[in-house]
């Protein structure tokens, strides 16, 4: 698994490493004796025991065979599989095609109550026309993906939508204000996209703050992330599709999402900024 700068991927990795090495201090093995009992070299050990090196699940199997602990060891891999799962490369998530990877996020979107979202870049999923999610998964598909199924991705997209009007759920966008003329599709594309964000403004259950570009602004360099209930963080990278649990985590991009709201403008003088936006590619 590649290395990821989050705290949550770096905890669960020491957390496996020290269940393996209480098992070898049980099992009153050293590391050399451990290594020798594997057909290891110690060094290889000592990496995993540090949580320098990530285990694989025959590692884990060939480790507790070797402490007398093979009971331990079906808990043990699953723990490597959550841990894996909280960094997935983009090419490992896609490599079957993007709608799979569409419909993997669906039960996340039907256990959550509260979503909050800040998007530097383009419009949040839940937000977009048909039309605009096309252009987009377009795009991701010609730069990454050699299979084809744009169409059927952004069907099953337009019906996670659902859960927009489904069931008691809150909903808190944030976007900078370039967001609004970034120039995805054409003209037409851009303002049935507009048109469509103020329909969205106008539910009950709906908050989208646009964050205007105006100077002597406090910058923040935050990437594009979203909060699920007080659980979960999911980002968005350039190589791959980052998972965040640990609370303080979860709780300091909740931080940053209230700094963010700060800064952006809501109800009348939001839906100004989306309507002179969508004048524009009138």
């Amino acid at each position: 698994m590649p290395v990821s700068g989050s705290s949550s991927v770096q905890q669960a990795r020491k957390v496996l490493a020290d269940h393996l090495r209480e098992l070898r201090r049980d099992a009153g093995l050293d590391g050399k004796g451990l290594a020798a009992a594997c057909g290891w070299h110690p060094s290889k050990v000592s990496r995993i025991s540090t949580a320098k090196s990530q285990p694989s699940a025959d590692d884990i199997r060939a480790w507790c065979r070797a402490c007398g602990a093979e009971d331990r060891t079906e808990d043990l891999i699953a723990s490597l599989r959550a841990m894996e799962g909280m960094w997935v490369s983009w090419h490992r998530m896609e490599r079957a095609g993007l709608r799979r990877a569409q419909e993997a996020r669906l039960p996340l979107y039907e256990r959550t109550r509260w979503f909050r979202a800040y998007s530097p870049g383009l419009l949040p999923g839940l937000l977009q026309t048909c039309g605009y999610t096309e252009d987009v998964l377009r795009t991701v598909q010609r730069r990454r993906v050699e299979t084809d199924d744009v169409a059927d991705a952004v069907a099953a997209r337009m019906a996670r939508q659902r859960v927009i009007h489904e069931g008691q759920r809150r909903f808190a966008f944030l976007v900078e204000e370039s967001v609004l003329n970034n120039g995805i599709g054409d003209a037409d594309t851009q303002a049935e996209q507009l048109d469509h964000l103020l329909t969205m403004a106008a539910l009950p259950n709906v908050s989208i703050g646009v964050i205007p570009a105006r100077l002597g602004r406090a910058r923040m360099p935050v990437e594009g992330f979203w909060i699920f209930d007080t659980a979960q963080v999911n980002v968005e990278l350039v190589s791959g599709y980052l998972t965040i649990t640990q609370p303080s985590e979860v709780a300091a991009y909740a931080e940053t999402f209230a700094m963010l709201a700060a800064l952006a403008v809501h109800g009348t003088k939001a839906r100004a900024l989306i309507a002179a936006a969508g004048d524009s590619f009138a």
